[in-house]
């Protein structure tokens, strides 16, 4: 199961200068160990870890349950390593805000600077653009994209760790993913590598898990239809939205799914399941109300919609990756494919397991000590052979057994 999510507080304030600088030296120290003993495709790979990644930046000396241990830790691997890339073999793209954005001109600067093949540099670019795209609108959880950081070594393997705020609770969620070849990675089908979370969402439409699968393909099929064709149902939609959302609502509160619509009468529909709607949660049917306005007042929709039916594209994933296709585009999509044409995506959030809560009672599954004995060992070992003053050393070590 290859999935990564980490929901943590939000920040206010910035690290102090001499915390920063205290763990770009351990961080330092300990780069050079890892790589050392390990190689840098397998520090790639542990960096894609979550509990690994929270574990670094907790012994680090950041607090472990704040969102700023993403945006810190990697701002302080990446001045640990700077100048030193070429020798290590790794190399740190993005980070925070706008540098976030500048992160595919970053990969193709490393590319020229190594000389790698250009179908490679492609590759890392489109891997690092598709990561962003997935999070921000295939998992529509609420949380909004402000950190992107692509790790990567020459011998292509790479990671992404990014990061998304929820303004509303006051949390951050963060997304890891890993391959070690750019060219063999299902972007849209559960990609994530590992998983944590603090919160839990009721209603997430999670587009990357195989339960998804059909209303990916009957949305497809509906970009092949033509745009005339999509139109109509698309106004259909807009006929009805109350209606709909009231629908959507009853098929996910529901033991049983509401049948799909096609070559029915949506209103006569809806008219028949009125005494369900009036048990609705509020809170839930004001989401999904929310959902299918943000989908009836987009202007912008329908020329994205004449785009991708114009273009075609031979997958959910060629799809994906038009510029301008965000999350109103592929919502849109999905709310059709599952209303009129009966293929219901998964509303289950793709977070599993909470560093909170933690596992000790076997909720959501039991912990994996071995995981946890190997990480544990790793950091101590690493941390004693770090040249580094031996207090820093001492609190490193205190860190890691607390």
């Amino acid at each position: 199961m290859k999935r990564g999510i980490a929901t943590f507080t939000l920040d206010n304030g910035k690290c102090p200068p001499w915390l920063f600088e205290r763990m770009v030296k351990l961080g330092r120290s300990m780069t050079d160990v890892l790589i050392e003993e390990y190689g840098p495709d397998e520090y790639i790979k542990r960096i894609a870890d979550p509990v690994w990644f929270q574990s670094l930046g907790t012994v680090l000396a950041f607090d472990w349950n704040a969102s700023g241990l993403t945006t810190i830790l990697t701002a302080a691997l990446k001045e640990a390593i700077r100048g030193r890339e070429k020798e290590l073999g790794i190399f740190i793209a993005g980070g925070k805000g706008a540098t976030s954005r500048k992160t595919p001109d970053q990969i193709a600067e490393w590319g020229r600077v190594l000389s790698l093949p250009q179908t490679v540099t492609d590759k890392l670019v489109y891997s690092s653009k598709m990561s962003a795209k997935v999070d921000s609108s295939l998992i529509q959880d609420d949380y909004t994209l402000y950190h992107h950081a692509f790790f990567f070594s020459r011998n292509g393997a790479w990671t992404v760790v990014q990061q998304g705020m929820n303004t509303e609770n006051a949390t951050a969620r963060r997304y890891h993913w890993y391959s070690d070849n750019p060219a063999d990675i299902t972007f849209t089908e559960e990609p994530h590598k590992g998983i944590a979370s603090q919160l839990f969402r009721k209603q997430t439409r999670n587009l990357v898990a195989k339960k998804s699968k059909k209303n990916k393909d009957i949305s497809i099929e509906l970009v092949d239809s033509g745009y005339k064709t999509l139109m109509k149902d698309i106004e259909l939609l807009r006929k009805h939205s109350g209606a709909v959302s009231r629908m959507i609502a009853f098929k996910q509160n529901s033991s049983h799914s509401a049948p799909a619509l096609q070559g029915q009468a949506l209103g006569g529909y809806v008219g028949q399941q009125e005494f369900v709607f009036a048990e609705f949660d509020g809170v839930e049917f004001a989401h999904h109300q929310v959902e299918m306005e943000d989908f009836t007042k987009s202007k912008y929709l329908e020329k994205i919609l004449q785009k991708v039916t114009y273009e075609t594209p031979a997958d959910f994933e060629s799809l994906l990756s038009i510029k301008g296709v965000g999350g109103k585009t592929i919502r849109a999509l999905s709310l059709v494919s599952e209303i009129i044409y009966g293929a219901e995506p998964s509303y289950q959030d793709p977070a599993r397991y909470s560093f909170a809560h933690g596992g000790k009672d076997a909720t959501p599954y039991p912990i994996d000590r071995q995981t946890y004995d190997q990480t544990i060992e790793i950091l101590q070992t690493t941390v004693r052979k770090a040249k580094i003053n031996p207090i820093e050393k001492d609190k490193a070590l205190r860190r890691i057994s607390k």
